[in-house]
């Protein structure tokens, strides 16, 4: 099959969006559908936007070790009043009224760590004063001289079982990377389909003109063989009826020209709507190559070893496993107790007039305070965290087996690759040999017909198995080319074949 002087083409830097523009009519060669098809086709576009999508998901888990930072602002009044007396068994009554004015800001900076350990920061200034009056013998006014304080501390808690741990708490992210890594398999695994798929299409499309071609032969053949017939009866050697069986023949090749034109236009609208989806399908298109025999030394062993390291399926599936071990490694240490450990600074200050006084309390730890502390939980029967291990181990336990069952399959069908490729070359060496021997065989008969050593009905019976010959070879030609895709496809080595890059 035609591979050789392919130009190397970067899938994944080829403009997807914007299509090739169907020409007016075009002679196209196998290396020019592959590349248009892969600017051009659909299912690339879609299974791109389908990695950008899965890779974005490590970004966002990035995202839980992100320094956060958050602020609340208030402003508070509030009334109040009493009524007592002045003192016991007295009949005067003190009446109080106070209103309180109150602002504050509060500061929050916290981050997590990955090794399972938290910190908070946060500044709380305060500006706070009342007022207020006394009604008695005599009244007595009231306020708040000093109406600023406010608190500055820093607390760090240390996870020690559950959740303790790089493995542990970067476990979403490495599941996010591996994710990412997995859909870039995926993408590749959908160029190397299209890449297999236009190759079977195009083969089709060029046996679809083959066979036209052959059937036009046979026609002419017949035509020729009805006109000596035609020219033998008119001159009283032969009876009608033999003219009869070559208009039959004729009328046959006639027929098989309609089915075969009409094969050809179906297999020109497959291969078109692959390369042209977007745009306005060419007025004709034709093929340049032809399938050609060239023989692969390639051994069983050697095919197998290259399908298990290189084939995309295998790498997603291995990424799949480790997916679930990590995730199982995740569900044992959450049956484990809580058990945190943290300790609080506080930094307080005195009452002042202004802010700056109570900023030089909290920076200069004026007033420390220090807490350290266990905090301990855990379920009595912990089922929720069982039932989740349980159900972490059987999804590893099922990538295991559905990784060794893909890679026998992949042995399969490497193998079948193999040998279907050993018996299409084969089956094209023994179709070119009987394709020769029937077209020998035909000027034969027609020479001894000619000289009246042969019959009509020999001779349209040796046509018609030369055209079956033709086509049977130009079938295993195909089948040769399309077996030498599956091959390569088989065992990974499409893209090199054919000198794509993926980036």
């Amino acid at each position: 099959m035609v591979r050789a002087s392919m130009v190397p083409v970067l899938a994944m830097c080829c403009s997807l969006g914007a299509q090739t523009p169907a020409p007016e009519g075009k002679h196209l060669s196998l290396q020019e559908a592959i590349q248009i098809s892969l600017r051009n086709n659909l299912q690339v576009d879609i299974a791109r936007q389908a990695r950008e999508e899965t890779q974005s998901g490590y970004l966002f888990s990035q995202g839980a070790f992100d320094w956060n930072l958050s602020a609340q602002a208030q402003s508070s009044r509030i009334d109040t009043a009493s009524n007592s007396p002045l003192f016991k068994g007295s009949s005067t009554v003190v009446a109080s009224q106070y209103t309180s004015y109150g602002r504050s800001l509060t500061v929050d900076m916290n981050k997590a760590f990955v090794w399972g350990g938290s910190v908070k920061f946060e500044y709380a200034p305060v500006y706070s004063y009342y007022r207020g009056l006394t009604l008695g013998t005599p009244d007595v006014p009231s306020n708040n001289s000093y109406p600023y304080t406010g608190s500055l501390s820093a607390t760090y808690s240390q996870n020690l079982l559950s959740g303790f741990g790089r493995e542990v708490t970067t476990a979403p992210m490495v599941v996010a990377q591996k994710n990412a890594q997995a859909a870039d398999f995926t993408f590749q695994l959908a160029i190397i389909n299209l890449v297999a798929s236009t190759e079977g299409q195009y083969w089709d499309l060029v046996f679809a003109e083959r066979n036209l071609a052959n059937k036009k032969v046979s026609l002419e053949l017949a035509q020729k063989q009805l006109k000596e017939n035609t020219i033998r009866m008119q001159v009283g050697t032969m009876a009608p009826i033999d003219v009869t069986s070559a208009e039959a023949q004729v009328a046959q090749a006639e027929q098989d020209i309609i089915k075969a034109e009409a094969a050809l236009a179906n297999a020109r609208d497959a291969l078109v709507r692959s390369l042209y989806p977007n745009a306005e399908r060419p007025a004709a298109l034709d093929t340049t190559d032809s399938p050609t025999l060239a023989h692969i030394q390639l051994d069983e062993a050697a095919a197998t070893k290259m399908a298990i390291d290189r084939r995309v399926e295998l790498k997603s599936a291995r990424i799949g496993k480790d997916i679930a071990q990590l995730n199982a490694k995740v569900a044992q240490n959450r049956t484990l107790p809580t058990l945190s450990a943290f300790g609080t600074y506080t930094g307080n200050s005195n009452n002042y007039d202004s802010l700056s006084p109570v900023n030089k309390d909290l920076t200069g730890a004026k007033y420390p305070g220090y807490t350290v502390g266990l905090q301990f939980a855990m379920p009595i029967q912990n089922r929720a965290a069982k039932g989740t291990l349980s159900a972490a181990r059987a999804a590893l336990r099922s990538k295991e087996l559905g990784l060794r069952d893909q890679e026998l399959s992949i042995v399969l069908e490497v193998r079948t690759a193999l040998r279907n490729v050993e018996a299409s070359e084969k089956g094209v060496k023994a179709a070119e040999k009987t394709r020769y021997f029937q077209q020998k065989n035909l000027e034969a008969e027609q020479k001894k017909f000619e000289n009246g050593m042969s019959t009509n009905f020999v001779v349209l019976q040796v046509m018609t198995n030369l055209d079956n010959a033709k086509s049977a070879e130009l079938q295993a030609q195909i089948a040769y080319a399309k077996s030498v895709t599956a091959l390569e496809q088989a065992v990974g080595n499409l893209m090199e074949a054919r000198n794509l890059t993926i980036k």
